[in-house]
């Protein structure tokens, strides 16, 4: 092996940037190299389908560092680079330019990219994916010109570019196998809240169908047909049906993987000098007793510092409840907690839910799992410690806004 004394992240989005950043803040002063496919400099993502894609946020704003900040922290940018392979025995890379990399210790981010649909006519022009800001840039290009804009898949992204169409006066279908919108994420009770939101905003919503095919004409979208011989007319779609982590290099380098990069609790994978962080980790986290992965902003932003930690060879461990948010038309929202799909048995409600002035709480046992916030703030603090304390409570007081959360 040769001898590298190199820190190398390979990713370039929120999470490599945030890596860098604390390897220099913590005081790496060797050579540190960002490497990232995309051309632009790191961004964060969820401007793309809120605020940027609305047009209320500037294009500046996006980005994680201001341009002149890696030269300044002698930060070595290769973007526009791919890496096609990596060697854990010898510690190289190698990169898609055809050139190669030494390293002493290697972190992964990623990142994931979007399913995408596998039916007749996906690859039409007007088929659309969310997940770089050039295609965030496609969409507000769109809302312009579209009129009938149809939405595969209830998810995040899906509604969140719902709502942004409908405030842009597209017309908006959106289509849902399941029976309600983020039913696995957020379970019947609360997902009939976001069913209602839509609905509300003149926006048709059919769920439980499945789409067979999307039609065109002189290779260009004009409708999505469904199973049962429906066509919905469009002038454009969006794909939104989940994001799978980009695993490929780590399994390739022979890393465990299991839907994401198996790591423990300091983000180290199975290679004692390879960490992985960000969309693409999924691990070891020491309140839930159990691997997870998580694909919001919040992990991006804060995992990457126990990552870079632990290169350094701090004992750490990224123990953080996972936190995320979303804005759809008059909806603000904060989430915390992890609960998997039919992981609770009980819902509690404090609040008006009709006013959208609400906090709901998934409890096991009666403990609370996760907490979410609509339209009332200041609140996530208690929310955690509910969380973490892992107390049972009295759901009659839980619900009761009488009842100072702290004091639960």
């Amino acid at each position: 092996m040769t001898e590298s004394t190199a820190h190398v992240i390979v990713g370039g989005g929120l999470a490599g940037a945030k890596a860098a950043e604390t390897l220099r803040t913590e005081g790496y002063q060797g050579p540190l190299v960002l490497i990232g496919e995309e051309t632009e400099r790191p961004y964060e993502r969820p401007p793309l389908s809120k605020g940027y894609l609305q047009g209320k946020e500037d294009r500046e704003k996006i980005y994680v560092h201001p341009e002149e900040w890696y030269r300044e922290h002698d930060v070595e940018l290769r973007l526009g680079t791919a890496v096609t392979a990596i060697d854990p025995a010898a510690h190289r890379l190698t990169l898609s330019d055809g050139n190669s990399l030494d390293y002493a210790k290697l972190l992964l981010t990623t990142g994931a990219s979007p399913r995408r649909l596998p039916v007749p006519g996906a690859d039409l022009t007007g088929v659309h994916y969310l997940r770089t800001v050039q295609q965030s840039d496609q969409l507000r290009e769109l809302f312009g010109s579209a009129q009938r804009l149809v939405v595969v898949g209830a998810g995040w992204i899906g509604l969140e570019v719902t709502a942004a169409a409908r405030a842009a006066g597209v017309a908006v279908t959106v289509l849902e196998v399941l029976e309600l919108p983020l039913l696995r994420v957020l379970g019947r009770e609360v997902a009939q809240v976001f069913a209602d939101l839509h609905r509300a905003h003149d926006v048709d919503l059919r769920f439980g169908v499945k789409v067979e095919a999307i039609e065109g004409d002189n290779g260009t979208v004009t409708g999505v047909r469904l199973a049962d011989g429906t066509v919905i007319p469009a002038d454009a779609v969006l794909i939104g049906i989940g994001a799978a982590p980009n695993t490929q290099l780590a399994e390739a380098a022979g890393l465990e993987v299991s839907d994401g990069i198996l790591t423990n609790e300091s983000l180290r994978s199975s290679n004692a000098d390879i960490f992985a962080a960000g969309d693409v980790a999924r691990a070891q986290h020491p309140l839930f007793g159990q691997a997870i992965r998580v694909e919001h902003w919040a992990n991006a932003l804060n995992q990457p510092q126990t990552a870079a930690k632990a290169m350094l060879g701090q004992e750490v461990a990224f123990d953080r409840v996972p936190y995320f948010y979303t804005d759809q038309y008059e909806l603000g929202m904060e989430y915390l907690g992890y609960v998997e799909p039919d992981g609770y048995d009980k819902v509690v409600f404090r609040g008006d839910v009709k006013s959208l002035e609400f906090v709901a709480f998934w409890l096991k046992d009666g403990r609370v799992l996760a907490g979410m916030n609509v339209n009332i703030w200041d609140v996530t603090d208690p929310i955690r410690e509910l969380i973490v304390s892992k107390r049972a409570v009295d759901p009659a007081r839980l619900a009761d806004t009488n009842v100072p959360l702290g004091e639960v």
